[in-house]
């Protein structure tokens, strides 16, 4: 048998190394410590809006794991206000570092969203709270230019609110937990709830407030996404990219779709949009990034889609 020559054996061991690289990869990415999400408790916890983020973002997490490895996912214990949460996600060292929340500018400044909007941009559909004595007169609104007549309340430093004033609508702000007496006392004309909070709300005081009413054929709509926000540094760009791919996995296969329809297909038949007189003003303090020339991430009504 021919002996190997020195150069020889070097270059086989170091073939043979070469090709093992990618199997000693794959074990040790199979042993990697989980990616670890800790995402915060709302002080407002029975509002199932919340659990439906995170069910979208989990199910995110799950369809990259193929490609990003396993994950961790579980919920701060202490509640929190949405300003709190926004404090300790812009800490190097929070106890969180992703939350949910409508997007502004100043938050696409503090924090990195991942612009693929998690509800559809159902949020951006808005139905009236209102008295039940005034419900002829929303009976006879036809444009946003019969609705500039009327007051709109909101809450004090809602997103909504420099939204609705761009457009020419008047805006009475309060403290959230006063706005049903406000609105009863007449301190404004309608109060303007995104479509998954309406109809629980009103329930929820119906014997307090009996005389309020949800308004049954108007429909505002203006842009505003619902975006996941990681904080703004190495980790955080590692999630985005993750979150980005699981979305948009969840998106081409239909599955973002899908947990939409599942979860909010009731309150969307409930609230009957698709028989609404639709009312559209702009948002001009979204981002140009916004990814509104993608149709298949947007909710629309009339179309049932």
């Amino acid at each position: 048998m021919e002996r190997s020559s020195p150069t020889r054996r070097r270059f086989l061991q170091g073939t043979l190394t070469s090709c093992l690289w990618p199997v000693l990869d794959s074990a040790n990415a199979g042993l990697s410590s989980p990616q670890t999400l800790v995402y915060p408790r709302y002080i407002d916890a029975v509002d199932q809006l919340y659990d439906y983020d995170w069910l979208i973002l989990r199910t995110s997490l799950e369809k990259s794991a193929t490609a990003f490895g396993p994950f961790d996912m579980k919920q701060l214990d202490e509640p929190m206000s949405p300003q709190r949460v926004q404090q300790e996600l812009s800490l190097a060292q929070g106890r969180i570092n992703v939350f949910a929340y409508p997007t502004a500018r100043d938050l696409e400044q503090r924090f990195l969203p991942i612009r693929i909007p998690i509800d559809k941009g159902l949020l951006g559909f808005r139905v009236f709270l209102v008295r039940a004595t005034d419900l002829p007169r929303f009976e006879a609104v036809r444009s946003v230019q019969d609705l500039r007549g009327m007051r709109a309340g909101q809450g004090k430093g809602w997103v909504d609110i420099p939204i609705l004033r761009a457009a020419g609508m008047p805006v009475v702000e309060g403290s959230s937990d006063s706005m049903y007496s406000m609105l009863m006392a007449g301190r404004f004309d309608y109060y303007s709830r995104g479509v998954d909070e309406a109809p629980r709300e009103l329930a929820e005081n119906r014997q307090r407030y009996p005389q309020m009413a949800l308004e049954p054929s108007l429909l505002l709509h203006y842009p505003l996404p619902r975006y996941i926000f990681v904080r703004r540094d190495a980790e955080g760009e590692q999630l985005a990219r993750r979150i980005k791919a699981g979305l948009e996995t969840m998106v081409q296969d239909g599955t973002l779709n899908a947990l939409f329809r599942q979860h909010k297909g009731p309150i969307i038949e409930r609230c009957g949009l698709d028989k609404r007189r639709l009312l559209t003003v702009p948002n001009p303090f979204m981002s140009p990034d916004t990814p509104l020339q993608r149709p298949e991430l947007w909710y629309r009504p009339l179309a049932g889609k």
